[in-house]
């Protein structure tokens, strides 16, 4: 079942049909304890829709925070440890991905975050700017993980490579998030056999694409909830980025007009353009 935010309120879907529902707000919803079966009753006394118009989904999040954890994949690992080298802090990635304890760190307010069809922008201040497609988890209050969404933790690579301190610049400015196109709501945890992929479109050409899959992370998903939610509260819930395992090579940067489009199994398809 998948949960949307639009400019018509939210629709649920589920089978390919679409239901209207009423009498709660976004944030309210997505924290009712047992979602999954909340939703299965709800849709019995809600209004069918035809169809669900794409330009009026939102990004799936109203009062909650973004948070991201990094270097889950090993693609991820060797690829920071590469940006980081010249700066002595090669070592800081090979270190914390066989760490108990795993990087975890503010990505995004509701505000900074776009949805889909919406634009992304990278730094004016950076030349090495990539996308980051991640299975991103939706936790809600009660620290459970209720739902699921595609991810893009835009990075701008020299910034962080220059030094790691840089961290926060090089990840968490506006429009550097983006989340969508819909909450993916199960009765089971979601497969480990899950495929992520991404292709970016210059012009009607694909200048990188790549595809991994869950089963390569190295972390389970509960064990990046639980050191998330350890010593920080979240009343409406949290959106937690889980890490990627495709980056571009070195020699590529995204540039305005890029299309980027990010693809994860039952969920869907999050498309966005450079601003």
């Amino acid at each position: 079942m998948k949960i949307y935010n639009t400019t018509q309120g939210i629709i649920a879907e589920k089978d390919s049909k679409f239901f209207k529902i009423s009498g709660l707000g976004w944030d309210d919803l997505v924290n009712q304890s047992g979602l999954f079966s909340f939703l299965t009753e709800k849709i019995q006394t809600s209004t069918s829709v035809a169809e669900l118009d794409e330009s009026t989904i939102l990004a799936p999040i109203v009062s909650q925070e973004i948070w991201a954890s990094g270097v889950t994949y090993l693609r991820s690992k060797t690829a920071r440890m590469e940006e980081s080298k010249d700066a002595g802090g090669g070592d800081f990635y090979d270190r914390v991905y066989d760490a108990e304890r795993p990087e975890i760190f503010f990505k995004a307010t509701a505000a900074r975050t776009v949805g889909h069809l919406q634009d992304i922008r990278i730094r004016k201040d950076s030349k090495w700017n990539v996308p980051e497609p991640e299975l991103t988890l939706f936790v809600n209050n009660q620290n459970q993980i209720a739902g699921y969404t595609i991810g893009n933790d835009v990075s701008s690579r020299d910034i962080e490579g220059e030094n790691p301190l840089y961290l926060p610049q090089a990840k968490s400015y506006d429009k550097s998030a983006a989340i969508g196109p819909c909450i993916l709501v199960l009765e089971e945890p979601i497969s480990r056999d899950t495929d992520i992929s991404v292709e970016i479109l210059r012009g009607e050409k694909t200048v990188f694409e790549g595809k991994t899959q869950l089963s390569q992370m190295k972390r389970e998903l509960p064990e990046l909830v639980e050191y998330l939610t350890r010593e920080c509260s979240f009343p409406q819930g949290v959106f937690l980025m889980t890490g990627t395992g495709t980056v571009p090579p070195d020699d590529f940067t995204m540039i305005s007009g890029d299309v980027v489009k990010i693809s994860i199994d039952n969920i869907g398809t999050l498309i966005n353009t450079v601003e």
